[in-house]
């Protein structure tokens, strides 16, 4: 391929795409059937084991804006094959592993590999059309959307299947396969080219807002020479101590660690200094204050996150502590969260109108909200499913609307920075989400700290609908990706 396809996105992409995008959410979910097994085998406390789900969420949040910085200096194709190499070997480690330290590893190379499919396919999408808005373009993020949401579905069903036919290794063993899929497929189909360009791109507002040129966007044969790669080591350090230490007191809040907390804010204060004096830093944050949109959809993102994430863990807890509901029927209370988000992306996913997508889908969280301000221990069950619906309603619109704003309005010559980074603020979003799920439930998840959780999604669910009404970059269908968009 040697232009951008203004048809836009060809059918033999979908296959690798869709699998590489699909790695990490399926990993996210398949490990929780896993974790009391795994604590039983190494004899370790439930404490111990949520490193697990930890440690591939710590990697993913630092992985992602590297993956995407990756993408845009050596191009999709290397970054996605390499990934699902990581993803291989992460399996056969934690298939093998002789210890839970050897587990935890695993699941960090596991996020570290599973990190690169997504920045790698937005950039493959935006650098195969001329078009973002084109109906091949719109079906293919619809699909990506569906697949995700699929998985997360299917995910503790698999795993639980993979346990009880061959042991809790299985669900580690499971990447072995995945990510051979993943290696072949994208070495067959992914395009081999890269940009023109010899140097990176600039790194100021004035990128944010400038037309794809044959410097920055067009398609080039393979034998182009590749150009130096210069990596923000220091700011990736920085960035790492930022996020490590207040993951630890987030998730040790009983341990004395607060003082870990004085080194976090100090390493994201050097980081800030560090990533606005670099011309090439590992988080872009002039390109981002540079474009109010994409901002705005990295914020939204958040919120969307942090409230999508509380629903799931918190009304959870509260279905089993205080509602007295078995795990296996609590499940099925939130089934329909899954099964409708769906349907319902299935249905407007190639819709191009974003701003009222966007604000049903914050206006439904607003409405889940109120009803868990309105349960008690002995609310019928029709009304704990209706909750379920509701926020499926907001799943299935917010989650491929926000991709589609992310190919709207991200330049396109760093494409792959800016969707890494919407997966970074996405994980972001549901660590806060874990941090006020622990602190506003306190010792049990009765109805009192639901209602506390609930006036907090309430709270972060009002300010997604209003940043959804006020940005004028959604105001009219979404532009191509670095033209100029209102900000």
């Amino acid at each position: 391929m040697t232009a951008a396809e203004p048809e836009g996105v060809a059918r033999r992409l979908y296959a690798p795409l869709i699998i590489g995008t699909i790695l990490n959410p399926i990993n996210s979910s398949i490990v929780a059937v896993a974790l009391v097994p795994i604590a039983a085998a190494f004899g370790v406390p439930a404490s111990q084991a949520a490193w697990l789900v930890s440690g591939l969420y710590l990697a993913t949040s630092i992985g992602q804006p590297l993956a995407g910085r990756l993408v845009d200096a050596l191009g999709a194709k290397p970054v996605f094959l390499v990934g699902a190499a990581l993803t291989m070997a992460a399996g056969v480690l934690g298939a093998l592993a002789p210890g839970f330290g050897w587990l935890i590893a695993a699941r960090v190379v596991l996020g570290l590999g599973t990190c690169a499919g997504y920045p790698a396919s937005m950039s493959i999408v935006r650098g195969s059309t001329t078009d973002p808005t084109a109906k091949s373009t719109r079906s293919l993020l619809t699909i990506l959307a569906v697949a995700t949401q699929t998985v997360a579905v299917i995910g503790p069903t698999l795993g639980g299947l993979l346990i009880g036919g061959a042991g809790w290794r299985a669900v580690f063993a499971i990447n072995v396969p995945l990510g051979l899929a993943s290696l072949l497929l994208g070495g067959l189909f992914l395009p081999s080219s890269r940009r023109t360009s010899t140097t990176a791109a600039p790194s100021t507002a004035a990128t944010t807002a400038a037309p794809p040129t044959a410097a920055t966007a067009t398609i080039v044969s393979p034998a182009t020479p590749r150009r130096r790669v210069r990596l923000d080591l220091p700011g990736l350090a920085l960035f790492t101590l930022a996020l490590v230490p207040l993951l630890v007191v987030i998730m040790e809040p009983a341990a004395g660690f607060t003082w870990m907390l004085a080194i976090a804010v100090t390493a994201a204060i050097g980081f800030t200094v560090r990533e606005l004096r670099t011309h090439e830093p590992f988080i872009d944050l002039r390109m981002i204050a540079g474009n109010r949109a994409l901002l705005g959809t990295y914020v939204r993102a958040t919120l969307m996150a942090l409230v999508s994430y509380t629903f799931l863990y918190g009304f959870t807890q509260w279905l089993e502590h205080a509602r007295g509901l078995a795990p296996a029927t609590a499940g099925l209370v939130l089934l329909p969260t899954f099964a409708i988000a769906i349907v319902i992306s299935a249905l407007t996913g190639r819709i191009a109108r974003l701003r009222p997508k966007l604000a049903i889908a914050a206006a439904a969280q607003l409405a889940t909200c109120v009803i868990l301000l309105l349960v008690g221990d002995r609310t019928p069950l029709w009304m704990l499913v209706g909750a379920a619906v509701v926020m499926g309603v907001s799943q299935g619109l917010g989650n491929v609307t926000n991709q589609q704003a992310l190919i709207a309005v991200a330049p396109a010559a760093q494409m792959g920075s800016a969707a890494g980074l919407m997966r970074t603020f996405f994980y972001l979003g549901a660590i806060l989400s874990g941090a006020s799920t622990a602190l506003l439930f306190g010792e049990a998840a009765d109805t009192d700290g639901l209602h506390r959780v609930a006036i907090v999604s309430l709270v972060a669910s009002a300010l997604f609908l209003l940043l959804s009404l006020v940005d004028r970059s959604l105001r009219h269908r979404p532009a191509v990706a670095g033209a100029p968009v209102a900000s």
